[in-house]
């Protein structure tokens, strides 16, 4: 499929916390700035890539949880395999490099690659729910660092168009020491929306 700027990818999340449906979350992929990114987060959207040949997981988002929230600050899941963050890999198998910066993380929801470091992408992303000047992040790390530090390190390939009140929901989860919610909040259904055209 060809994607031009008119056109760009769409995928959803329905999403649970503690077991009570929260509501749907759809995105808008940047395709037209980052396809090999958006292409590896559309397809395990959609599960239909199969197993993946490192964790021998299928690849599909359904059934991930939310491993890791910083209030006022961000969201972050994808880890199909393991669920605590330490899983999970790409389309491409393992990792992946970075695709490019282009896109900087100046706005609010913005869905971002989450990694370990240079070229180390896989399956795990990130939303950051605010625009904060200053962050503090408790989870692998104890540094005070404003957003735009992102910036250059991971990836913006995505927005969420709507259901950012879900978003902000699970942003506000009480959590443990870790950064992980003590109720779990949980992708229960994702995939693509395809676009429909109108005959005339």
């Amino acid at each position: 499929m060809t994607v031009t700027k008119s056109y760009r990818p769409r995928c959803f999340f329905d999403i649970e916390v503690g077991g009570l449906p929260m509501g749907r979350v759809v995105f808008e992929l940047f395709s037209d700035v980052c396809p090999i990114t958006c292409e590896n987060f559309r397809a395990l959207c959609t599960g239909e890539k199969g197993v993946g040949k490192v964790t021998g997981k299928p690849l599909h988002y359904k059934g991930i949880i939310f491993h890791r929230v910083v209030k006022d600050f961000m969201v972050q899941g994808g880890d199909f395999s393991v669920g605590n963050g330490t899983g999970g890999e790409s389309i491409y198998g393992g990792t992946f490099a970075d695709e490019n910066f282009e896109m900087k993380h100046e706005s609010s929801f913005l869905l971002s690659m989450a990694n370990r470091g240079k070229d180390t992408n896989g399956s795990q992303f990130f939303i950051v729910s605010r625009n904060s000047p200053a962050v503090i992040l408790f989870c692998c790390c104890s540094t005070t660092q404003p957003a735009p530090h992102l910036d250059s390190v991971h990836v913006v390939f995505g927005r969420v168009l709507t259901g950012q009140e879900v978003i902000s929901h699970v942003e506000g989860l009480p959590v443990d020491r870790m950064c992980r919610p003590l109720q779990d909040a949980k992708v229960t259904n994702c995939g693509e929306l395809v676009l429909k055209v109108k005959a005339k």
